[in-house]
């Protein structure tokens, strides 16, 4: 079989993907795929949708912060309701041997799931950055990172992942090649944003020892230093669950364009893209986990709904 980053053109792409000789033998995987993907977008569905609900009432963070976690959590409720169920759609049409759905149902999930997974990325990216201002700044963050600076980059970052997955429509090279320097560029950002934040941390933490007799003064900038943490946990936790989700995917698929495409590689891949799929339903525990108020505002929700019922 051809190693699929040669250039041929797209159709033998969606071909190779579709084809009996590729998924033969994975039937019984797929559906055990096909069932645990159907669990997940409920729960990513449900659980999105009460983490939306909660920041909404939620008022302590920063309207811009929230914002970041709201386009987050918009973003793995989409993943709910559109990307898995057309994984769904893909892997039962490989199964019935249903051969132009499954293309169609390909070509679908790839430019979603592209548009998505890469929207989660620049987000948590975004939040980083939002972070190292926040502590840079100090006063003058709430000046310079309104509502509406934080909705225009939301918008590019939204535009830049629509535009570089519809590349697919013309090269899905193209798209893959997009992807990686984009995922690139992500991580050294973040990296950079949270090695920056530690360093000012510690050093700031230095300068609370030496001043140590300003005790009303040190206690206050102690208490700010304490929610910042916080804070900062909260979205160094939603990082590095997505790294640990998303890694797997990015190692199957840098083998794939090595190697030749074998029946196992291709299962390897159908299950790395089910873990990038559970990020979408960790991350509403992660929020209720690491964020008080969101677990206080997801408990009066679900409260109220039970009180609504009855």
């Amino acid at each position: 079989m051809a190693n699929w980053t040669r250039d041929e053109n797209q159709k033998t792409y969606e071909e190779l993907f579709c084809s009996a000789e590729l998924t033969g033998g994975t039937n019984k995987q797929l559906i055990c795929l096909i069932v645990v993907n159907i669990l997940l977008s409920i729960t990513a569905f449900l659980g999105n949708t009460l983490i939306l609900v909660a920041l909404h009432k939620e008022s302590l963070l920063h309207p811009p912060s929230k914002l970041l976690f709201r386009c987050l959590a918009t973003t793995d409720l989409c993943v709910g309701i559109f990307a898995e169920p057309l994984a769904v759609t893909y892997w039962i049409s490989v199964v019935t041997q249903r051969w132009n759905i499954c293309r169609y149902a390909q070509a679908s999930i790839f430019v979603t799931g592209h548009v998505l997974c890469s929207m989660s990325l620049l987000t948590l990216t975004a939040i980083s950055v939002d972070r190292l201002l926040a502590l840079l700044l100090g006063l003058r963050y709430r000046q310079l990172v309104t509502l509406k600076r934080t909705y225009t980059s939301i918008t590019v970052l939204w535009v830049v992942s629509i535009v570089g997955s519809a590349m697919y429509f013309w090269n899905y090279l193209v798209t893959l090649r997009f992807g990686y320097i984009g995922a690139l560029l992500c991580v050294v950002i973040s990296i950079f944003c949270y090695a920056k934040i530690f360093l000012s941390l510690r050093h700031h933490h230095s300068q609370i020892q030496n001043h140590v007799h300003q005790e009303e003064q040190s206690q206050t900038i102690q208490l700010n230093v304490t929610r910042y943490r916080k804070a900062l946990s909260s979205a160094l936790w939603l990082q590095w669950t997505l790294v640990f989700c998303y890694l797997p995917y990015g190692t199957v698929v840098t083998l794939m364009t090595q190697r030749v495409l074998s029946p196992p590689l291709y299962l390897a891949r159908q299950v790395a893209l089910t873990l990038i799929f559970l990020n979408s339903s960790l991350n509403p525990i992660l929020y209720c986990w690491k964020m008080r108020d969101v677990r206080q505002a997801v408990k009066d929700t679900i409260r109220n709904l039970c009180c609504t019922s009855n």
